[in-house]
C-alpha cells in the first residue's frame, strides 16, 4: 500500500531533522521494509529521501536555535570552521562522502554546517552519495539478517546502537567545547564550557 511507503519517507525524515544523534534512519527503513514487505529498492529511495530533506531542514533552522542558546564567541568560533572546510572545496566533499558511508551518526557533521552557515548545497550531493551508498547497504544487510521484526526490535538496543549514540554525543560535545579557531590557528587544543547565553 502507498501510505507503507509513506511511513518510510516520515519516518526518515523525522530521524533526521532532529538536533541530536538519534538512531539512523536506515533503521526505520528496515524495519518498516520487513514489517510490510516493501520494495527494498523503493524504500532505499524514498528512504534518502526522507533523510535528505530532514537535513537539508535541519541546516536551514540550526543557525536560529545556536543563535538564541550559544554565546557569540562559539558561533563565530563554529562559523570559522566552516570557513576552512568551505576552502578545501573538493577536498571537503570527499571528507563528507567518506563520513557518509561510514556507520556514525551524522547529526554532528549538518549541526556545524548549519551553526557555520555552510549553504545546504555545498555539503547535500556528497551527503546523497555517501547516504545512498550506505543505507542501500545497510537496508540490503538488514533485510538479509532479520527473519522478523521482532528479532530486530529485540536487537535494536545493543552495544552497537548505545555507542553509536555515544559517539554522536561526543561529536557534538567536540564541536560544542572545542576553542576550533585557536586549534587550527594556533596549534592550541583549548576548551571552552562558557558557551550559552
Amino acid at each position: 500500500m502507498w501510505w507503507h511507503y509513506l511511513l518510510v519517507f516520515v519516518g526518515a525524515f523525522l530521524f533526521d531533522v532532529v538536533p541530536f544523534p538519534f538512531p539512523p534512519a536506515f533503521t526505520i527503513m528496515v524495519f518498516l521494509q520487513i514489517v510490510f514487505g516493501l520494495n527494498i529498492w523503493v524504500v532505499i529511495t524514498i528512504g534518502v529521501a526522507g533523510s535528505i530533506l530532514g537535513r537539508y531542514i535541519l541546516t536551514l533552522y540550526i543557525p536560529f536555535i545556536a543563535g538564541k542558546i550559544f554565546n557569540p564567541a562559539k558561533n563565530e568560533d563554529v562559523q570559522y570552521l566552516g570557513g576552512v572546510m568551505k576552502k578545501n572545496g573538493w577536498k571537503s566533499q570527499m571528507v563528507i562522502i567518506a563520513y557518509s558511508l561510514l556507520p556514525l551518526p551524522t547529526t554532528p557533521l549538518f549541526v556545524a554546517s548549519g551553526m557555520a552557515k555552510i549553504k545546504p548545497l555545498f555539503i547535500i550531493p556528497a551527503f546523497f552519495v555517501g547516504k545512498f551508498i550506505s543505507d542501500t547497504i545497510l537496508v540490503h544487510l538488514g533485510k538479509f539478517g532479520t527473519e522478523n521484526a521482532e528479532n530486530m526490535l529485540l536487537g535494536a538496543i545493543s552495544w552497537e546502537s548505545i555507542s553509536s549514540l555515544g559517539l554522536g554525543l561526543l561529536l557534538i560535545s567536540a564541536l560544542l567545547f572545542i576553542d576550533w579557531r585557536s586549534l587550527i590557528q594556533k596549534k592550541k587544543f583549548n576548551l571552552n564550557f562558557k558557551i550559552w547565553k
